[in-house]
């Protein structure tokens, strides 16, 4: 995991056209114009906001996705918006490889290390298992569900680890 590069660009926006990884994401897939301001407001907000998005490499530094923290712009229940909100986004090459758990779960570890960083929420598709998975194992728990564009979203917190 390691801050973007500009050369991350064409990958980023390549990992937003794949159907596979649009499949749970109802604003996928993303036109490479949407993704060039996605990707510099994901590298502002380190500067905005001390906290952002990570890219996610392979030992031969090549793009697999991001794992992002981030507020959100939803209405979906007071005890839910205005959390730090985290998001994971993988290549369809990457999926099923354990990536998204170990990257997330570092992503995590930095952000329970930040004085902000005491609570956090993610929200995904009812149906979007792999995702789920993901959420539990690296201390998510569900919180309710909300209505959305897409349907049902499952509605999910993390508490600091304290360990």
């Amino acid at each position: 995991m390691r801050g973007f590069t500009w050369a991350d660009f064409a990958p980023f926006a390549a990992m937003w056209l794949e159907p596979e990884v649009g499949k749970h994401i109802p604003f996928a897939p993303v036109p490479r114009v949407q993704n060039w301001v996605r990707f510099n407001i994901n590298n502002s907000n380190w500067v905005k906001k001390g906290f952002g998005s990570f890219a996610v490499v392979d030992h031969k530094n090549e793009f697999l996705g991001t794992v992002s923290l981030f507020h959100g712009a939803g209405s979906y229940a007071k005890d839910f918006d205005g959390a730090i909100q985290a998001g994971w986004v993988f290549a369809s090459r990457a999926h099923g490889k354990g990536y998204a758990s170990e990257a997330a779960g570092l992503a995590h570890g930095w952000l329970d290390a930040q004085s902000f960083g005491g609570r956090s929420v993610c929200m995904m598709g009812v149906g979007h298992l792999a995702s789920l998975r993901v959420a539990e194992k690296i201390g998510y728990r569900k919180l309710g569900t909300a209505e959305d564009e897409a349907g049902t979203v499952q509605l999910m917190e993390r508490i600091r680890d304290v360990r």
